[in-house]
């Protein structure tokens, strides 16, 4: 979801960087859409990071910029250890040390998509940047690793790395994923487009969260940094909104009525539960701020991005009307 719409904002402003795109390159294990119309060259490919070779060949171009957002999601990585473990860390080791064996002189700037899952409790009241990272799930533990390979290869001059932690990104658009985090925004969509939706934990969790208008702004941003402002820490925690259930469900009232609120069902898991209760909720993120990342600042704002970018700017079969809350 992240990828097509981030190959939607590159087409739209053919450029990164101050400099023209000439050629993108989507890889995926499935088949790839290439955006409408756009001004550069966009090839697309099958293919399996995990598999030995595989990000060679990808690589034979020598990209100038990678973003690297393949990965097995929270719920799945914890449901199946041998899975989670080859998608997330070996194909994340095999793609950097693609980059490493590429060619003498060549450094790509290589933007990875960690997590705020890398973080475990006890948590203080606002994580900080210096919050040391001790996660308490394999989704977690898989991302902090890469992290450290990252900023390893980045010290050694092999590559350009920048990793951002994303906040759980919410309204995702399409259908729920194996995310242990997929009902946050499946609570807002599902409703939103008149359809019951699931609650699996109690009003009272809170957790932080951006947009997918948000996220993309991220990559790009990560992507443009001079290496210098990075220094050696190389893994940036991106800003969000701390919100919980209940004001999630209250910006769906302010926007959807009273009647997309009722298509919420309570449906208690102890498995999604056990993985959420040892996520943090709230963050500061100074050195995100500083260096220029933007996010929203209340979740009304980000449920009236899922109308605007998804909905068009109207409501579904639950009906309201989106202006009630700008």
């Amino acid at each position: 979801m992240l990828g097509r719409k981030l190959v939607e904002r590159l087409t739209r402003d053919a450029i990164l960087g101050g400099e023209g795109i000439s050629h993108v390159l989507l890889a995926d294990v499935v088949a790839s859409t290439a955006p409408a119309a756009p001004s550069f060259e966009v090839e697309s490919a099958v293919a399996d990071l995990a598999e030995g070779g595989v990000a060679r060949e990808l690589l034979s171009g020598l990209p100038d910029v990678i973003f690297h957002l393949a990965a097995v999601v929270s719920g799945e990585a914890e449901a199946d250890f041998e899975k989670g473990y080859r998608s997330n860390l070996d194909g994340t080791r095999l793609l950097l040390d693609a980059v490493r064996l590429a060619g003498t002189g060549y450094r790509p700037r290589l933007v990875f998509t960690s997590s705020i899952a890398v973080f475990g409790p006890p948590y203080p009241q606002a994580i900080g940047d210096h919050h040391g990272t001790t996660p308490l799930t394999s989704y977690g533990t898989q991302k902090a690793i890469a992290e450290l390979l990252l900023s390893d290869y980045t010290r050694r001059g092999f590559v350009d790395g920048v990793g951002i932690r994303l906040p759980t990104i919410c309204v995702r658009p399409g259908e729920p994923n194996l995310a242990a985090s997929s009902f946050f925004s499946s609570i807002i969509r599902e409703p939103l487009n008149g359809r019951e939706a699931v609650l699996p934990v109690p009003d009272d969790i809170q957790h932080w969260f951006a947009s997918p208008r948000a996220a993309v702004d991220f990559l790009v941003r990560a992507a443009e940094l001079e290496g210098d402002a990075l220094g050696n820490h190389r893994c940036i925690t991106m800003p969000g909104v701390s919100a919980t259930v209940a004001e999630q469900i209250e910006a769906l009232r302010q926007v959807g009525g009273e009647r997309a609120v009722r298509l919420i069902r309570r449906e208690p898991d102890e498995q999604t539960m056990r993985i959420v209760r040892t996520w943090p909720g709230r963050f500061a993120a100074e050195r995100a701020d500083a260096l220029g990342f933007r996010a929203e600042r209340s979740f009304d704002e980000i449920v009236r991005v899922y109308v605007e970018d998804e909905l068009g700017g109207q409501i579904g079969a639950a009906g309201g009307d989106p202006s009630r809350s700008r």
